[in-house]
Protein backbone atom coordinates (compact mmCIF):
# COMPACT_ATOMS: atom_id res chain seq x y z
CA UNK A 1 0.00 0.00 0.00
CA UNK A 2 2.53 2.45 1.33
CA UNK A 3 4.58 1.39 -1.80
CA UNK A 4 1.50 1.94 -4.54
CA UNK A 5 0.83 5.42 -2.13
CA UNK A 6 4.68 6.78 -2.84
CA UNK A 7 4.63 5.70 -6.45
CA UNK A 8 1.25 7.68 -7.23
CA UNK A 9 3.30 10.91 -5.76
CA UNK A 10 6.46 10.79 -7.59
CA UNK A 11 4.72 9.52 -10.62
CA UNK A 12 4.44 12.29 -13.80
CA UNK A 13 1.02 10.12 -14.73
CA UNK A 14 -0.63 11.67 -11.19
CA UNK A 15 0.65 15.22 -12.10
CA UNK A 16 -0.94 14.77 -15.69
CA UNK A 17 -4.31 13.66 -14.51
CA UNK A 18 -4.46 16.01 -11.56
CA UNK A 19 -3.90 18.55 -14.19
CA UNK A 20 -6.99 17.05 -15.94
CA UNK A 21 -9.33 17.02 -13.65
CA UNK A 22 -8.42 20.39 -11.90
CA UNK A 23 -9.40 21.85 -15.48
CA UNK A 24 -12.35 19.75 -14.96
CA UNK A 25 -12.59 21.51 -11.59
CA UNK A 26 -12.40 24.98 -13.38
CA UNK A 27 -14.52 24.56 -16.60
CA UNK A 28 -17.51 23.96 -13.86
CA UNK A 29 -16.99 27.65 -12.18
CA UNK A 30 -19.08 29.54 -14.53
CA UNK A 31 -21.94 27.11 -14.00
CA UNK A 32 -21.41 27.19 -10.38
CA UNK A 33 -21.70 30.65 -10.79
CA UNK A 34 -24.89 31.11 -12.99
CA UNK A 35 -26.61 28.70 -10.23
CA UNK A 36 -25.33 30.57 -7.43
CA UNK A 37 -25.30 34.11 -8.17
CA UNK A 38 -27.83 34.35 -11.38
CA UNK A 39 -30.64 31.98 -10.90
CA UNK A 40 -31.34 32.89 -7.29
CA UNK A 41 -31.86 36.75 -7.89
CA UNK A 42 -34.42 36.20 -10.67
CA UNK A 43 -36.51 33.29 -8.98
CA UNK A 44 -38.78 33.42 -5.48
CA UNK A 45 -38.50 29.99 -4.67
CA UNK A 46 -34.76 30.44 -4.35
CA UNK A 47 -35.51 32.62 -0.91
CA UNK A 48 -33.96 29.39 1.34
CA UNK A 49 -30.85 28.10 1.35
CA UNK A 50 -32.06 25.02 0.67
CA UNK A 51 -34.18 26.46 -2.39
CA UNK A 52 -31.53 28.05 -3.73
CA UNK A 53 -29.13 24.90 -3.64
CA UNK A 54 -31.56 22.71 -5.53
CA UNK A 55 -32.58 25.01 -7.87
CA UNK A 56 -29.51 26.83 -8.71
CA UNK A 57 -27.51 23.53 -8.68
CA UNK A 58 -29.84 21.73 -11.19
CA UNK A 59 -30.23 24.28 -13.33
CA UNK A 60 -26.07 24.69 -13.41
CA UNK A 61 -26.64 20.50 -14.00
CA UNK A 62 -28.95 21.60 -17.07
CA UNK A 63 -26.62 24.11 -18.45
CA UNK A 64 -24.08 22.17 -18.26
CA UNK A 65 -25.41 18.97 -20.09
CA UNK A 66 -27.01 21.52 -22.60
CA UNK A 67 -23.58 22.57 -23.23
CA UNK A 68 -21.86 19.64 -23.57
CA UNK A 69 -23.45 19.00 -26.95
CA UNK A 70 -21.62 21.71 -28.30
CA UNK A 71 -18.89 21.53 -31.12
CA UNK A 72 -16.09 23.93 -29.31
CA UNK A 73 -16.81 22.04 -26.07
CA UNK A 74 -15.88 18.46 -27.74
CA UNK A 75 -12.80 19.66 -29.09
CA UNK A 76 -11.70 20.85 -26.01
CA UNK A 77 -12.42 18.12 -24.21
CA UNK A 78 -10.70 15.78 -27.17
CA UNK A 79 -7.72 17.71 -26.55
CA UNK A 80 -7.77 17.64 -23.05
CA UNK A 81 -7.95 13.54 -23.15
CA UNK A 82 -5.40 13.51 -25.98
CA UNK A 83 -2.78 15.63 -24.11
CA UNK A 84 -3.39 14.82 -20.37
CA UNK A 85 -4.51 11.46 -20.53
CA UNK A 86 -2.23 9.78 -22.60
CA UNK A 87 -4.31 9.75 -25.89
CA UNK A 88 -6.17 6.73 -24.75
CA UNK A 89 -8.31 6.89 -28.09
CA UNK A 90 -5.64 7.62 -31.02
CA UNK A 91 -8.13 6.79 -33.88
CA UNK A 92 -10.92 9.18 -32.22
CA UNK A 93 -11.45 13.12 -33.99
CA UNK A 94 -12.79 15.31 -32.43
CA UNK A 95 -15.06 17.96 -33.83
CA UNK A 96 -18.23 18.57 -35.85
CA UNK A 97 -20.33 15.50 -35.94
CA UNK A 98 -23.85 14.68 -37.58
CA UNK A 99 -23.75 11.57 -35.21
CA UNK A 100 -26.07 12.26 -31.62
CA UNK A 101 -24.44 9.05 -30.00
CA UNK A 102 -21.02 10.44 -30.64
CA UNK A 103 -22.69 13.63 -29.13
CA UNK A 104 -23.68 12.19 -26.02
CA UNK A 105 -21.00 10.06 -25.27
CA UNK A 106 -18.56 12.98 -25.68
CA UNK A 107 -21.17 14.74 -22.90
CA UNK A 108 -21.36 12.19 -20.46
CA UNK A 109 -16.98 12.24 -20.70
CA UNK A 110 -17.45 15.90 -20.53
CA UNK A 111 -19.85 16.20 -17.60
CA UNK A 112 -18.18 13.23 -16.01
CA UNK A 113 -14.96 15.19 -15.92
CA UNK A 114 -16.04 18.18 -15.17
CA UNK A 115 -17.70 16.69 -11.88
CA UNK A 116 -15.09 14.47 -10.73
CA UNK A 117 -12.61 17.17 -11.60
CA UNK A 118 -14.80 19.52 -9.21
CA UNK A 119 -14.68 17.12 -6.29
CA UNK A 120 -10.69 16.74 -6.66
CA UNK A 121 -10.05 20.12 -7.24
CA UNK A 122 -12.09 21.23 -4.20
CA UNK A 123 -10.13 18.45 -1.73
CA UNK A 124 -6.69 19.84 -3.99
CA UNK A 125 -7.76 22.99 -1.95
CA UNK A 126 -9.03 21.44 1.08
CA UNK A 127 -6.47 18.91 2.19
CA UNK A 128 -3.08 20.84 2.26
CA UNK A 129 -5.05 23.97 3.64
CA UNK A 130 -5.97 21.85 6.57
CA UNK A 131 -2.26 20.06 6.82
CA UNK A 132 -0.69 23.75 7.51
CA UNK A 133 -3.10 24.66 9.73
CA UNK A 134 -2.75 21.15 11.84
CA UNK A 135 0.87 21.41 12.04
CA UNK A 136 0.51 24.19 14.82
CA UNK A 137 -2.19 22.49 16.62
CA UNK A 138 -0.13 20.10 19.19
CA UNK A 139 1.84 23.32 20.25
CA UNK A 140 -0.96 26.06 20.80
CA UNK A 141 -3.64 23.76 21.80
CA UNK A 142 -5.74 24.73 19.21
CA UNK A 143 -6.77 24.02 15.54
CA UNK A 144 -7.84 26.93 13.82
CA UNK A 145 -10.52 25.89 11.34
CA UNK A 146 -14.54 25.19 12.01
CA UNK A 147 -15.05 28.18 13.95
CA UNK A 148 -13.84 31.59 14.95
CA UNK A 149 -11.93 30.12 18.30
CA UNK A 150 -11.25 26.89 16.84
CA UNK A 151 -10.92 23.45 17.60
CA UNK A 152 -9.19 22.57 21.41
CA UNK A 153 -6.91 19.74 20.78
CA UNK A 154 -4.51 18.13 23.58
CA UNK A 155 -0.86 19.95 23.52
CA UNK A 156 2.40 17.82 22.68
CA UNK A 157 2.47 14.56 21.87
CA UNK A 158 -1.11 13.52 22.62
CA UNK A 159 -1.76 15.99 20.14
CA UNK A 160 0.11 15.13 17.23
CA UNK A 161 -2.12 12.50 15.29
CA UNK A 162 -4.15 15.88 14.07
CA UNK A 163 -1.14 16.29 11.82
CA UNK A 164 -0.59 13.27 11.19
CA UNK A 165 -3.88 12.11 10.45
CA UNK A 166 -3.88 15.17 7.76
CA UNK A 167 -0.63 14.24 6.38
CA UNK A 168 -2.31 10.68 5.61
CA UNK A 169 -5.04 12.41 4.40
CA UNK A 170 -2.93 14.86 1.97
CA UNK A 171 -0.91 11.67 1.07
CA UNK A 172 -4.16 9.72 0.14
CA UNK A 173 -4.98 12.93 -2.19
CA UNK A 174 -2.21 11.59 -4.63
CA UNK A 175 -3.97 7.86 -4.61
CA UNK A 176 -7.28 9.13 -5.18
CA UNK A 177 -6.42 11.69 -8.03
CA UNK A 178 -4.65 8.65 -9.92
CA UNK A 179 -7.67 6.76 -9.60
CA UNK A 180 -9.76 8.81 -10.74
CA UNK A 181 -7.30 9.53 -13.42
CA UNK A 182 -7.62 5.58 -14.79
CA UNK A 183 -11.29 6.01 -14.31
CA UNK A 184 -12.01 8.53 -16.70
CA UNK A 185 -8.97 7.69 -18.96
CA UNK A 186 -11.21 3.96 -19.44
CA UNK A 187 -14.26 6.12 -19.62
CA UNK A 188 -12.74 8.02 -22.38
CA UNK A 189 -11.60 4.96 -24.01
CA UNK A 190 -14.89 3.05 -23.87
CA UNK A 191 -16.86 6.35 -24.85
CA UNK A 192 -15.16 8.02 -27.85
CA UNK A 193 -13.65 5.13 -29.32
CA UNK A 194 -15.07 4.94 -32.90
CA UNK A 195 -17.79 2.33 -33.57
CA UNK A 196 -16.17 -1.12 -35.43
CA UNK A 197 -18.00 -0.22 -38.93
CA UNK A 198 -16.52 3.74 -38.34
CA UNK A 199 -12.65 2.22 -37.85
CA UNK A 200 -12.80 0.11 -40.54
CA UNK A 201 -14.22 2.45 -42.92
CA UNK A 202 -11.15 4.64 -41.47
CA UNK A 203 -8.61 1.87 -42.01
CA UNK A 204 -9.54 1.33 -45.91
CA UNK A 205 -9.44 5.45 -46.04
CA UNK A 206 -5.77 4.81 -44.71
CA UNK A 207 -5.17 1.53 -46.79
CA UNK A 208 -6.04 4.08 -49.93
CA UNK A 209 -3.96 6.82 -49.22
CA UNK A 210 -0.95 4.59 -48.92
CA UNK A 211 -2.05 2.92 -52.24
CA UNK A 212 -1.88 6.24 -53.80
CA UNK A 213 1.29 7.31 -52.63
CA UNK A 214 2.90 4.06 -53.62
CA UNK A 215 1.67 5.06 -57.03
CA UNK A 216 3.05 8.38 -57.05
CA UNK A 217 6.61 7.02 -55.83
CA UNK A 218 6.48 4.36 -58.98
CA UNK A 219 5.35 7.36 -61.06
CA UNK A 220 8.32 9.38 -59.75
CA UNK A 221 10.68 6.49 -60.24
CA UNK A 222 9.54 5.78 -63.79
CA UNK A 223 9.62 9.09 -64.71
CA UNK A 224 12.58 10.65 -63.40
CA UNK A 225 14.39 7.10 -63.33
CA UNK A 226 13.88 6.91 -67.88
CA UNK A 227 15.10 10.80 -67.75
CA UNK A 228 18.25 10.89 -65.73
CA UNK A 229 18.94 7.24 -68.57
CA UNK A 230 18.60 9.53 -71.08
CA UNK A 231 20.75 12.42 -69.54
CA UNK A 232 23.18 10.23 -68.88
CA UNK A 233 23.63 8.49 -71.87
CA UNK A 234 23.14 12.10 -73.90
CA UNK A 235 25.93 13.51 -71.88
CA UNK A 236 28.21 11.32 -72.44
CA UNK A 237 27.92 11.45 -75.77
CA UNK A 238 28.09 15.25 -76.00
CA UNK A 239 31.50 14.98 -73.97
CA UNK A 240 32.99 12.90 -76.60
CA UNK A 241 31.43 14.95 -79.65
CA UNK A 242 32.57 18.38 -78.00
CA UNK A 243 35.52 18.68 -79.90
CA UNK A 244 34.69 16.84 -83.19
CA UNK A 245 31.18 17.02 -83.62
CA UNK A 246 29.83 20.23 -82.44
CA UNK A 247 26.91 20.09 -83.57
CA UNK A 248 25.71 16.62 -82.55
CA UNK A 249 27.15 17.84 -79.18
CA UNK A 250 24.57 20.63 -79.53
CA UNK A 251 21.86 18.07 -80.56
CA UNK A 252 22.78 15.77 -77.36
CA UNK A 253 22.92 19.11 -74.94
CA UNK A 254 19.35 19.42 -76.15
CA UNK A 255 17.87 16.33 -75.78
CA UNK A 256 19.76 16.37 -71.85
CA UNK A 257 17.77 19.90 -71.45
CA UNK A 258 14.40 18.37 -72.67
CA UNK A 259 14.14 15.34 -70.74
CA UNK A 260 15.65 17.31 -67.47
CA UNK A 261 12.61 19.86 -68.25
CA UNK A 262 10.46 17.15 -68.57
CA UNK A 263 11.87 15.32 -65.28
CA UNK A 264 11.64 18.22 -62.98
CA UNK A 265 7.56 18.98 -64.69
CA UNK A 266 6.78 15.24 -63.71
CA UNK A 267 8.44 16.04 -60.19
CA UNK A 268 6.36 19.14 -59.22
CA UNK A 269 2.97 17.37 -60.26
CA UNK A 270 4.10 14.17 -58.01
CA UNK A 271 5.05 16.66 -55.03
CA UNK A 272 1.70 18.76 -56.35
CA UNK A 273 -0.09 15.73 -55.13
CA UNK A 274 1.37 14.84 -52.35
CA UNK A 275 0.74 18.13 -50.41
CA UNK A 276 -3.21 17.29 -49.55
CA UNK A 277 -3.91 21.16 -50.35
CA UNK A 278 -2.90 21.32 -53.86
CA UNK A 279 -5.00 19.72 -56.64
CA UNK A 280 -3.03 17.90 -59.54
CA UNK A 281 -1.64 20.83 -61.69
CA UNK A 282 -1.90 18.71 -65.38
CA UNK A 283 -3.21 15.42 -66.51
CA UNK A 284 -0.81 12.44 -66.06
CA UNK A 285 0.80 11.02 -69.15
CA UNK A 286 -0.95 8.34 -71.10
CA UNK A 287 -0.61 6.27 -74.40
CA UNK A 288 -1.09 9.50 -76.17
CA UNK A 289 2.60 10.96 -75.10
CA UNK A 290 4.16 7.54 -76.23
CA UNK A 291 5.52 9.14 -79.48
CA UNK A 292 7.44 12.01 -77.08
CA UNK A 293 8.45 8.92 -75.12
CA UNK A 294 10.13 7.20 -77.97
CA UNK A 295 11.44 10.00 -80.08
CA UNK A 296 13.17 10.92 -76.28
CA UNK A 297 14.50 7.52 -76.20
CA UNK A 298 16.16 7.64 -79.68
CA UNK A 299 17.86 10.55 -78.93
CA UNK A 300 19.57 8.97 -76.27
CA UNK A 301 21.31 6.65 -79.13
CA UNK A 302 18.72 3.72 -78.56
CA UNK A 303 17.02 2.43 -81.99
CA UNK A 304 13.09 2.02 -81.44
CA UNK A 305 10.97 0.13 -83.55
CA UNK A 306 7.07 1.24 -82.31
CA UNK A 307 4.40 -0.05 -83.42
CA UNK A 308 0.54 0.93 -82.48
CA UNK A 309 -2.32 -1.56 -83.51
CA UNK A 310 -6.06 0.04 -82.89
CA UNK A 311 -6.44 3.38 -81.50
CA UNK A 312 -4.97 4.02 -78.04
CA UNK A 313 -7.69 6.78 -77.45
CA UNK A 314 -10.33 3.96 -76.96
CA UNK A 315 -8.37 2.94 -73.92
CA UNK A 316 -9.48 3.69 -70.25
CA UNK A 317 -7.74 6.46 -68.86
CA UNK A 318 -5.99 4.80 -65.52
CA UNK A 319 -4.91 1.81 -68.06
CA UNK A 320 -3.49 3.86 -70.63
CA UNK A 321 -2.14 6.39 -67.61
CA UNK A 322 -0.57 2.94 -66.42
CA UNK A 323 0.43 1.09 -69.90
CA UNK A 324 2.87 4.28 -70.90
CA UNK A 325 4.62 3.92 -67.42
CA UNK A 326 5.26 0.27 -67.96
CA UNK A 327 6.90 1.13 -71.09
CA UNK A 328 8.80 3.47 -69.75
CA UNK A 329 10.26 1.41 -67.63
CA UNK A 330 10.71 -0.72 -69.86
CA UNK A 331 12.90 1.44 -72.34
CA UNK A 332 14.63 2.73 -69.14
CA UNK A 333 15.72 -0.41 -68.27
CA UNK A 334 16.69 -1.12 -71.76
CA UNK A 335 19.09 2.08 -71.58
CA UNK A 336 20.64 1.05 -68.29
CA UNK A 337 21.06 -2.51 -68.65
CA UNK A 338 21.57 -3.36 -72.47
CA UNK A 339 22.95 -0.25 -73.49
CA UNK A 340 21.99 1.10 -77.25
CA UNK A 341 20.61 -2.05 -78.98
CA UNK A 342 17.36 -1.93 -81.13
CA UNK A 343 14.30 -1.98 -79.18
CA UNK A 344 11.03 -2.93 -80.74
CA UNK A 345 7.86 -1.69 -78.91
CA UNK A 346 4.09 -3.55 -79.57
CA UNK A 347 0.61 -2.21 -78.80
CA UNK A 348 -2.50 -3.66 -79.69
CA UNK A 349 -5.47 -2.52 -78.47
CA UNK A 350 -7.96 -4.78 -78.98
CA UNK A 351 -12.09 -4.94 -78.01
CA UNK A 352 -11.11 -6.28 -74.39
CA UNK A 353 -7.87 -6.10 -73.73
CA UNK A 354 -4.51 -4.00 -74.03
CA UNK A 355 -1.21 -6.18 -75.25
CA UNK A 356 2.47 -4.47 -74.56
CA UNK A 357 5.65 -6.14 -76.21
CA UNK A 358 8.96 -5.14 -75.76
CA UNK A 359 12.21 -6.66 -76.93
CA UNK A 360 15.64 -5.97 -77.38
CA UNK A 361 18.68 -7.84 -78.05
CA UNK A 362 20.30 -8.39 -74.74
CA UNK A 363 23.36 -6.55 -74.10
CA UNK A 364 26.94 -7.41 -71.95
CA UNK A 365 25.32 -5.48 -68.99
CA UNK A 366 22.77 -7.69 -68.98
CA UNK A 367 24.07 -11.03 -70.18
CA UNK A 368 24.43 -12.35 -66.54
CA UNK A 369 20.91 -10.82 -65.54
CA UNK A 370 18.48 -13.64 -64.27
CA UNK A 371 15.94 -11.50 -62.31
CA UNK A 372 14.51 -8.28 -61.97
CA UNK A 373 14.69 -4.77 -60.04
CA UNK A 374 12.91 -2.86 -58.26
CA UNK A 375 11.47 -1.44 -61.95
CA UNK A 376 10.53 -4.92 -63.14
CA UNK A 377 8.30 -5.26 -59.71
CA UNK A 378 7.15 -2.21 -60.29
CA UNK A 379 5.05 -2.90 -63.16
CA UNK A 380 4.22 -6.56 -61.82
CA UNK A 381 2.49 -4.10 -59.17
CA UNK A 382 1.11 -2.11 -61.83
CA UNK A 383 0.06 -5.17 -63.75
CA UNK A 384 -1.62 -6.77 -60.47
CA UNK A 385 -3.69 -3.59 -59.63
CA UNK A 386 -5.43 -3.64 -62.86
CA UNK A 387 -6.05 -7.11 -63.23
CA UNK A 388 -3.95 -8.02 -65.96
CA UNK A 389 -1.06 -10.34 -66.30
CA UNK A 390 2.40 -9.97 -67.08
CA UNK A 391 5.83 -11.81 -67.89
CA UNK A 392 9.37 -10.68 -68.29
CA UNK A 393 12.16 -12.82 -68.79
CA UNK A 394 15.06 -14.07 -71.52
CA UNK A 395 13.78 -15.17 -74.62
CA UNK A 396 16.86 -16.92 -76.44
CA UNK A 397 19.14 -14.06 -77.07
CA UNK A 398 16.57 -11.58 -76.11
CA UNK A 399 14.96 -10.16 -73.55
CA UNK A 400 11.37 -9.71 -74.16
CA UNK A 401 8.27 -8.01 -71.82
CA UNK A 402 4.70 -8.91 -72.12
CA UNK A 403 2.12 -7.57 -70.52
CA UNK A 404 -1.76 -8.20 -71.28
CA UNK A 405 -4.21 -5.96 -69.38
CA UNK A 406 -8.19 -5.77 -69.79
CA UNK A 407 -9.31 -3.40 -71.86
CA UNK A 408 -12.85 -1.64 -71.86
CA UNK A 409 -12.54 0.20 -74.76
CA UNK A 410 -12.98 -0.98 -78.38
CA UNK A 411 -10.35 -1.13 -80.66
CA UNK A 412 -10.10 0.12 -84.55
CA UNK A 413 -7.59 -1.63 -86.26
CA UNK A 414 -4.72 0.62 -88.48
Amino acid sequence: MWRRLLGSVVSRTTYRRWTYLILGGALLVPYALFGAVLLPSVVPLAATLPGALAIGGTAALVVLVATSFLPAVRVLEGTAVRELLADPVPEATFGTTTSWAVRARSSVLFVGHVLVGAVVSLASLLLPSVLALSLTAPFTGTFPFGGERGISVPRGWSGAWLPAVALLATLSLFGIVNGAGALLTRAAKSLLSLPVAERIAQLERRADRLAQRNRLARELHDSVGHALSVVSLQAGAARRMLSTDPAGARQALLAVEDRARAALADLDSVLGLLREDEPESRPAAGLAELPALVSATRLAGVAVDCEVDGDPAAVPPVVSRESYRILQECLTNVLRHAGKVAVSVRVRVGRSRLELVVRNPVGAESASRTGGGSGLRGIAERVEQLGGHSRAGRDGDHWEVVVRLPCGGRGVRA
